[in-house]
């Protein structure tokens, strides 16, 4: 896939000497040498520009996309998707050393977000280190995670949700021993999809905030469903097993995703990668920026089709659109996602097996803050959304928001809002969803807890959550609690923590927490 004067170079200064540094139960066992020791695996140069790209018949759609070209390392490295604005894919293994040169051909500011890969401060993309047209920015970091399909996206402030909605995206593949025992679907036979909404006009141009005020503060919703990239996705598939990896890249947009025969959904993995087990579900319920990997075994099904959908649910947004001319479909739409079309006999399909990986478990009994959680307030006052009465600042850190380099914590997050901030517009008790992605870390999640009064949406799409496993985004439904386990360790700085909802991102409901040694 394709993807610039004044170079801004930051070296790995936030690494901690590694006689300061924590076992991290998150990863394989990997030895956390100094950087500099390490061979480089991988340098790629990866540009963000403007192009155009023949999405629907006619008029080509004008896109903003990564374009990358390897400079060290084998070219298999990199994968690219024909014809789409997403990727590229980066498929890489743990303990490699990775060099990314980010080039900004963009009218704005942007910087890249690694979302999910736990990296020093200066690589993870914080807001402060965006780079203006015509600058670049080099990356430098040593890959430590579990295996597991992670991404990159932009992460300005406030224009975070614009430049993803134009197509700046891409996926981060990481591979470990562990994995490569289970003799799951390789190659050919694992896909990774990015589900995607969007709207366009009649010269197939994107457009973004049709329903303006009511899209800032809910969330965009489009009408048009497309997977990688594509609208009316379908993929041939052989008869076979296959390895499915989805995202959910849309900007604010709920999945209920299922079969639309019934077929119960075998999840064999979540955000921070491989479970301990693989588990069925009827259908999976995917937030923004979540991500979840099904097993799936065509191999009976010859000549057949199978089709991925997204269920109806009630929504949570007062129709969405009505105030602005109909333009997008609420939160809760019933869509078909993918057609799967099975042909000729594939390769022969490997049991998948009882048990996938291991996974240390955190203990709530050993977290510093056992009995007192460090609470998170969701809210939304005025035309801003809030984390405990707060917005986005770009080097604030309140005194609540410190923790110790090492310590495992119980966060909380309340999702207790119910009017709409005094907005007027109708808007009686709007309640939103809130997924909420902690920069920096892999967390655990404890529990649930649901107010009274928010049982209807709740029940439609809770059975689709799958908690199990090493997660770094979690949704947070109206009237809820969640809380989950963290460890913060491997770098000491600042990072982020924010709702995933984009334009709620963008609108002020972030913020800095601050790792201190």
């Amino acid at each position: 896939m394709g993807m610039g004067a004044g170079t801004l170079t930051l070296s790995a200064c936030g690494l901690i000497p590694p006689a300061s540094r924590f076992a991290n139960p998150t990863t394989a066992p990997v030895i956390l040498t100094p950087l500099a020791s390490i061979p480089v695996s991988l340098a790629v140069d990866l540009t963000a520009g403007r192009t155009t790209l023949p999405i629907f018949s006619g008029a080509e759609t004008p896109v903003w996309r990564y374009q990358s070209a390897v400079r060290e390392g084998g070219a298999e490295s990199i994968q690219t998707l024909s014809n789409s604005y997403l990727g590229p894919i980066f498929r890489v293994k743990i303990g490699q050393r990775v060099q990314v040169r980010l080039k900004n051909d963009l009218p704005d500011p942007t910087i890249i977000h690694w979302h999910g890969l736990l990296i020093p401060e200066e690589m993870d993309g914080h807001p402060r280190y965006a780079i203006a047209p015509g600058e670049s920015f080099e990356y430098d970091f040593q890959v430590i995670n579990r295996a597991g399909m992670y991404w990159f996206h932009p992460h300005s402030h406030q224009l975070t949700a614009p430049q993803v909605y134009y197509g700046l995206a891409g996926l981060f593949i990481v591979s470990d021993d562990e994995e490569a025992a289970l003799g799951l679907p390789a190659g050919e036979y694992d896909l990774p999809l990015v589900i995607q909404d969007r709207i366009f006009d009649s010269q197939n141009e994107m457009v973004y905030l049709a329903n303006g005020m009511m899209d800032s503060m809910i969330g965009f919703l489009g009408d048009t469903i497309l997977v990688n990239g594509a609208p009316n996705a379908a993929l041939d598939v052989k008869a076979s097993a296959y390895r499915l990896r989805l995202l959910n890249g849309s900007n604010s947009r709920i999945y209920k995703l299922a079969w639309q025969d019934g077929t119960p959904l075998t999840v064999i993995a979540t955000d921070g990668g491989l479970l301990e087990a693989p588990v069925t579900r009827g259908y999976i319920t995917l937030a923004p920026g979540e991500r979840v990997e099904l097993w799936v075994d065509f191999s009976e099904r010859t000549g057949s089709e199978m089709r991925l959908v997204s269920l109806p649910f009630s929504g949570f947004d007062n129709g969405g659109g009505m105030m602005g001319g109909g333009f997008s479909l609420p939160n809760g739409a019933p869509f078909d996602i993918l057609r799967l079309i099975v042909g000729e006999k594939g390769a022969d399909v490997l049991p998948l097996p009882a048990k996938l990986s291991n996974i240390a478990r955190h203990r709530a009994e050993d977290a510093v803050n056992r009995n007192n959680p460090r609470s998170f307030t969701l809210a939304m006052q005025g035309m801003a959304h809030t984390i405990n009465g707060s917005v986005f600042e770009m080097d604030s850190v309140a005194r609540n928001e410190i923790v110790q380099l090492g310590d495992l914590e119980i966060w909380e997050f309340a999702n207790l809002e119910g009017g709409g901030g005094g907005m007027g517009m109708g808007m009686m008790n709007m309640q939103m969803p809130h997924p909420m992605h902690i920069h920096g870390v892999q967390f655990q999640i404890l529990g649930r807890e649901l107010a009274q009064g928010n049982e209807l949406i709740y029940q439609e799409l809770s059975s689709g959550f799958v908690d199990d496993g090493w997660k770094d985004t979690v949704l947070v439904m109206p009237g809820e609690k969640v809380q989950v386990l963290v460890r913060f360790e491997n770098y000491a700085g600042t990072f982020l923590y924010h709702c995933h909802n984009l334009e709620h991102e963008d609108a002020g409901m972030m913020r800095n927490y601050k790792i201190e040694i």
